[in-house]
């Protein structure tokens, strides 16, 4: 049962809500939790080591205060040499549910972003090799940079185009929407009948392959075709 206590109740000051901006408004959408999906594009899951047949989604989390900005700075963390960028499609919920039927699902998406999903590659490989959940090498500070969200209205459902990384200008990963092996509504509606969805919800909706390592120094800049850039400074 959730308590709502009024704000001299609290112990200490609450932290602020996470937020991302949207593209052509001062307006601000509030973040409730982030979802990524794994493996859902086939060449990526064939360089993990994986069958890239169409088995059924996985989903692991990431606090919504891990989620940094566009053109800001994304700090190299500690208990890793081998953070990795993976470029994905992300999707914005505006409303929320339970087992949401497929042909229903696009109905709750807000609008689409670009995300990276930064992983520390070595502590999530100690992870999988010790059957532990994956949150040390996905979870930490500041390893969800998102561009701001595009609303549905100005760009529609994307469901192909090209997506790309560059690390210093030299081209890392390629891929296209169109290779996603669960599509966003799929994914929605199977995700709903394992949490109730609520609004504000982010979908990390995988990557294609090519996903490598990084260095301090290091500028990432990424695309996808129709929804929007990102960028950030490894520092």
């Amino acid at each position: 049962m959730n308590v709502h206590a009024s704000a001299t109740n609290y112990v200490f000051s609450p932290l602020p809500i996470p937020t991302l901006p949207i593209v052509g408004t001062s307006d601000l959408f509030p973040v409730h939790r982030i979802y990524c999906v794994g493996r859902n594009f086939a060449e990526h899951a064939i360089e993990m080591g994986h069958d890239p047949d169409r088995e059924p989604p996985f989903f692991f989390q990431k606090n919504p205060d891990t989620l940094v900005l566009s053109g800001e700075e994304f700090p190299y963390p500690a208990q890793s040499s081998d953070v990795h960028h993976e470029i994905e499609l992300v999707v914005a919920l505006s409303k929320g549910g339970i087992d949401i039927a497929v042909k229903d699902a696009l109905d709750h998406v807000y609008g689409y972003a670009v995300g990276l999903d930064m992983t520390r590659r070595d502590l999530q490989g100690v992870a999988k090799k010790l059957g532990r959940p994956w949150e040390t090498g996905k979870a930490f500070e500041a390893s969800a940079p998102c561009s701001a969200i595009v609303p549905v209205s100005k760009i529609g459902h994307p469901s192909a185009g090209a997506l790309w990384v560059k690390v210093n200008g030299e081209i890392r990963q390629t891929g296209d929407l169109n290779q996603m092996i669960w599509k966003v509504a799929e994914m929605i509606s199977y995700l709903s009948g394992l949490f109730t969805l609520q609004p504000g919800d982010l979908i990390y909706a995988g990557t294609p392959a090519g996903v490598g390592a990084v260095v301090r120094g290091d500028l990432i800049n990424g695309e996808i075709e129709g929804v929007g850039e990102i960028s950030t400074l490894v520092v």
